[in-house]
């Protein structure tokens, strides 16, 4: 990369504190029980360790789990104790360059680590540039690509919907926003490498692909300094804040990451539940207030975002018990914290209660209005995919369904369905 195609990078910082933060008892953030129940786990993490766990990340690196409801609403509600600016973590002396989770924590010129008035200024642009979407064109325009989507697969009366929708939709939805031709080829390619970015498989290359998705967007960018039309990308080159290129990749980049792999699997959860829970099995087809209630029940007990990495301490503190120290790095997590006992003692969920942190908390949480436009594609999707095929099922057993082995995204690896063929 040249000095003008910045990737994540190890930042100059302390040396690692030595066995610190975790006990002898921390516990790694890997292995099966993520991958099928990873609620189960969390409710053994808090009985154990409390609202606040000693983990291990990749490479046996320590951090801290918040698993509490009010612990991950005080760690995001106060910026001053800990903050995004991942340079301040005191074990960058023990990260090659090479750690798997380095594009979640490399520095970059990005909005995620931005603080105080820069954050302010940097989140203020995509908020406007996000407010600038019309949210029932959207609907339209995410009901047309449905449409779309399942012309392709609805004659052969079976499909594999999280390929061929939950992830195409949301994904061609957001770059038709942010004003990129929408290439088919160009779309899947974003939408793979933004899943290695995210939520690397073995054999993947995160930070490759990372680089991939800067490199596509510097071009977008380039294009609408040369020719702004009425899309996001456009706006935050024209706002008065004058953002450089590079800090408009980089926030585009956070942008489309939230918007498509979040919101596919949010989509593909959903089906789900509606697929697979008799509660639902009555008045599915076509039922707007079953979808509505469904949406809203898989952020609470199935969110997409499990885990986010994360806040560093800015001086030594404490939370839920556990003494932090200054430069520890916590991870947020959300799917624990959502389905704390203290707020859910009988894992009941009202249909209008929307106080999760799915999108998070406080200054750094989703920025307004990309949760509203999120669920104008979630829900558009599955209305449209259920009234035009109405009898869609399962094509496999419920427990034969596999999620995607990661411990920060809540994904099937799958969703195969059949249905009665359309003939056009």
């Amino acid at each position: 990369m040249t000095e003008h195609q910045p990737s994540p990078r190890v930042p100059d910082g302390p040396a690692a504190v030595p066995g610190c933060p975790v006990r002898t008892d921390a516990v790694r953030l890997a292995g099966v029980s993520y991958q099928q129940t990873p609620s189960q786990l969390y409710r053994a993490l808090r009985r154990e360790h409390g609202p606040v766990a000693p983990v291990l990340l990749d490479g046996d690196v320590p951090a801290w789990l918040v698993l509490g409801y009010s612990e991950v609403s005080h760690v995001t509600a106060h910026d001053e104790l800990f903050a995004r600016d991942s340079r301040r973590w005191n074990q960058w002396g023990a990260i090659p360059q090479d750690w798997p989770l380095m594009p979640f924590v490399g520095y970059q010129p990005s909005v995620l680590f931005t603080e105080g008035d820069e954050h302010r200024r940097r989140s203020g642009v995509i908020t406007e540039a996000l407010e600038g979407i019309d949210q029932f064109e959207l609907g339209r325009d995410c009901q047309y690509i449905a449409e779309q989507l399942i012309a392709g697969f609805a004659g052969s009366g079976q499909a594999e919907l999280m390929a061929e929708y939950a992830h195409a939709l949301p994904m061609r939805a957001a770059v038709q926003v942010c004003g990129m031709p929408d290439s088919r080829a160009d779309t899947r390619q974003l939408v793979e490498d933004l899943r290695i970015s995210l939520d690397a498989g073995e054999g993947d290359d995160p930070v490759a692909a990372y680089g991939r998705v800067g490199e596509r967007l510097r071009q977008l960018v380039k294009d609408k300094r040369s020719a702004p039309g009425p899309d996001v990308t456009s706006r935050m080159l024209l706002h008065p804040a004058g953002l450089t290129d590079e800090e408009i990749v980089q926030d585009l980049i956070s942008v489309i990451a939230a918007a498509q792999q979040p919101t596919g699997n949010w989509i593909g959860n959903t089906l789900r539940l509606l697929l697979t829970d008799e509660r639902f099995a009555v008045n599915v087809s076509g039922g707007r207030l079953s979808v509505g209630e469904a949406l809203n029940e898989v952020l609470w007990l199935d969110t997409p975002t499990q885990n986010f990495i994360g806040r560093w301490a800015v001086r030594d503190t404490q939370l839920g018990g556990r003494h932090i120290r200054a430069g520890d790095c916590l991870v947020l997590g959300l799917a624990a914290a959502n389905t704390d006992p203290q707020i859910w003692p009988e894992s009941h969920v009202g249909a209008e209660n929307a106080a999760h942190l799915s999108f998070s908390n406080g200054e750094h949480r989703c920025p307004y209005p990309a949760p509203l436009l999120a669920d104008v594609m979630a829900r558009t999707a599955v209305e449209t995919l259920l009234e035009r095929l109405p009898d869609l099922v399962l094509a496999v057993e419920p427990e034969e369904l596999a999620w995607r082995p990661s411990i920060w995204m809540r994904g099937l690896t799958a969703l195969p369905v059949e249905f009665s063929p359309v003939v056009r």
